[in-house]
């Protein structure tokens, strides 16, 4: 049965809007250090508020269609991480991305809302061109960022504070024309 708070839907996900009630799955997400080390390291609860107020909650009020959504299981409703389409920091560029639980490593549900938010962001919003950013060291996120279609444009380094302690990241971007035409624009 689908739920009504969820609004893109795959086989084995569903994509919801974060609320101000998610703080404690958000924050015990943003502690686990192996979760958090490819997401600019962990939070504590205070920093973890403030990043789901001004980059979650408020984002989607900024900017309609786009936004960092809680990542559920369809199935059991339970959240497993989150998917993002939505502004790298202090750009004009618009980025695909995710972070899993623990639990939720190696079942291919990186891939699969990843795939179906770029689908969404070229087809519904129609974008004309979506990048994403990873750590030179995490290989499995640029594993699933080929996967998706997106394709390696070398390195880029980012002036934002958030960006700018990791130094040059593996940049990804895909044109809308191309990805829809290879991948099929329904």
């Amino acid at each position: 049965m689908t739920d009504p708070s969820w609004w893109l839907e795959t086989e084995r996900l569903a994509l919801r809007r974060f609320t101000a009630a998610d703080l404690d799955w958000l924050a015990a997400l943003y502690a686990d250090p192996e979760v958090s080390r490819f997401l600019g390291g962990a939070r504590d609860r205070a920093g973890t508020s403030e990043l789901l107020r001004t980059r979650i909650l408020e984002y989607y009020e900024e900017h309609p269609g786009l936004g960092v959504w809680m990542t559920v299981e369809r199935a059991s409703g339970a959240p497993v991480g989150f998917h993002v389409l939505n502004h790298i920091r202090a750009e004009t560029i618009v980025q695909v991305g995710f972070a899993l639980a623990r639990p939720a490593w190696g079942k291919g549900y990186g891939t699969e809302m990843a795939s179906a938010l770029l689908r969404y962001g070229f087809a519904e919003l129609r974008l004309p061109r979506i990048a994403a950013i990873t750590s030179l060291e995490n290989h499995r996120s640029q594993r699933v960022l080929l996967e998706i279609g997106l394709e390696r444009r070398g390195e880029r380094a980012f002036a934002h504070p958030h960006y700018a302690a990791e130094g040059p990241m593996a940049w990804f971007e895909r044109e809308a024309a191309d990805w829809l035409a290879e991948r099929g624009s329904t």
